[in-house]
């Protein structure tokens, strides 16, 4: 396993370029939902008293995570947009620098967001549900997990900047290092094994804390020492006005699409907790949900491939390169969506059986929600991979009206409506069709090509290789 040459992502096989760049991240994708399934795991073969409402817990906490730093990941995209475009185009100055504010911008988000987290994780808490046994176990989560968000960001930049870069594998084998000590760590700190207290769920969340602190330790370590591309310095931290300005200029429709995707899903995790097996359904949502995100781990991983990509040819000018590598990379990601979708509907009841033994209510629902809700897996895919061809390019607003649609449009008046007649299983179909109408929007955005234009200065022809000759 090697990381690709500048030569080889300009010039080589597309389609090869876009796995040998996916898989390592495939890895780190699957590690990354072995953790979440070994959270899952744990808490669901705690006593049945306690399962469910650990498990459903750990299913509403897990939103307003995301809603509170969604907006902050989305300036992240920026960082890939302006490090993949410089290094393209043979600018290794910038993209230094570009990964240094991104990084700067990243702690200082972490650290806000930890204390809001902190302070308002109760009021949050019973926003969505007034079940009192999910309210006092996603209370207990989060009041750990945010004190680790900033360990969660520098973390999470790291492996957006040297992606962005064309290393995919350092981030791989980091991952592989705190994600197997995450799942490790889990039984000894949930059951309270050896010498360790029983935590239950917060032994779930001192788990992430640690290993993200780990992480992001080492993610600083390799960035300062820039032995894997990109190198930064404490100069490079201190914000610089006028690229903070380009940052959010690049990022803030990627910001507004996270979120309202966020805050959607949070609305969507509430309208769950209000139905009449409110502990049920958000138990099963939790499992399936995390059984579903193993789908996804081919296809993300393709997606920031094909970012890079689509960022590193940008900035080289290479325009019919780029076209090409975004017909195939949409092709491809409908394709493994749906083979994947047939494996994971013939696999759900053995799977769910494995999360949660005891709870033949939580298994049924559970099955339900996956048997609906892979009707619509396949055109995400559609979606997932027209957002990386915008997030390469730094032209994030269609992303966003696609994220906005999707929940706001379709999802979340579909799901409340449907819920009043039908319930949880009204929910599910609304969730399905969402993605159906979302995919034919990004496809109308596809079309229109807003993606072959870069986000960066021109550079002078000189600047490019010879060897990969301008189009």
């Amino acid at each position: 396993m090697r990381k690709l040459t500048r030569e080889e992502i300009l010039r080589g096989s597309p389609v090869k370029a876009m796995f040998v760049l996916s898989f390592p991240m495939m890895i780190s994708q699957l590690l990354q939902t072995l953790y979440n399934l070994a959270d899952m795991f744990w808490l669901g073969h705690l006593p049945s008293s306690e399962s469910g409402g650990a498990v459903a817990g750990m299913q509403i906490a897990w939103p307003l995570i995301w809603f509170l730093i969604a907006f902050s990941a989305g300036f992240a995209m920026a960082g890939i947009a302006l490090v993949s475009q410089y290094v393209g185009a043979g600018d290794r100055k910038k993209a230094n620098f570009s990964a240094g504010q991104v990084l700067s911008l990243s702690i200082i988000f972490g650290v806000i967001i930890a204390i809001i987290g902190v302070i308002f994780s109760p009021l949050f808490a019973r926003l969505i549900t007034k079940n009192a046994a999910v309210v006092k176990n996603a209370v207990l989560y989060l009041e750990l997990i945010f004190l680790g968000m900033p360990f969660m960001f520098v973390a999470a930049v790291f492996q957006a900047i040297l992606s962005a870069e064309g290393d995919t594998i350092t981030p791989m084998y980091v991952n592989l290092v705190t994600v197997t000590l995450n799942i490790v760590l889990d039984p000894f700190l949930i059951f309270g094994l050896w010498r360790f207290p029983k935590m239950g769920i917060q032994g779930a969340a001192l788990a992430t804390i640690v290993c993200q602190g780990i992480a992001s330790i080492i993610a600083l370590y390799i960035l300062f020492k820039g032995k894997k591309g990109i190198k930064v310095t404490l100069k490079d931290l201190i914000p610089d006005f006028s690229w903070v300005r380009k940052i959010f200029k690049i990022g803030i429709p990627a910001a507004i699409g996270n979120g309202t995707s966020a805050f959607g899903f949070l609305i969507l995790t509430a309208i769950i907790g209000r139905v009449s097996n409110a502990e049920v359904a958000l138990a099963a949502y939790g499992i399936g949900d995390r059984m579903i995100s193993l789908e996804f781990i081919i296809t993300d991983a393709l997606a920031m491939g094909i970012a890079t990509l689509v960022g590193q040819n940008l900035g080289a000018n290479l325009i019919k390169r780029v076209t090409e590598i975004a017909k195939k990379g949409l092709q491809i990601e409908i394709l493994i969506t749906v083979a994947e979708s047939i494996l994971l509907f013939a696999l759900r009841v053995p799977l769910f059986k494995v999360f949660i033994p005891g709870r033949a209510d939580i298994l049924a629902e559970g099955v339900r929600f996956v048997t609906i809700f892979m009707i619509g897996i396949p055109f995400f895919g559609i979606i997932d991979a027209t957002s990386a061809l915008f997030r390469g390019s730094g032209h994030n607003t269609p992303p966003m009206i696609v994220d906005i649609v999707r929940l706001w449009g379709l999802r979340i008046p579909l799901a409340f409506l449907f819920s009043l007649k039908f319930g949880s299983i009204g929910i599910w179909w609304g969730m399905a069709l969402s993605n159906i109408g979302a995919a034919a929007l990004a496809l109308f955005f596809y079309f229109k090509g807003e993606w072959k234009k870069k986000v960066i200065e021109e550079k002078k022809l000189e600047e490019v290789p010879s060897s990969i000759p301008p189009e």
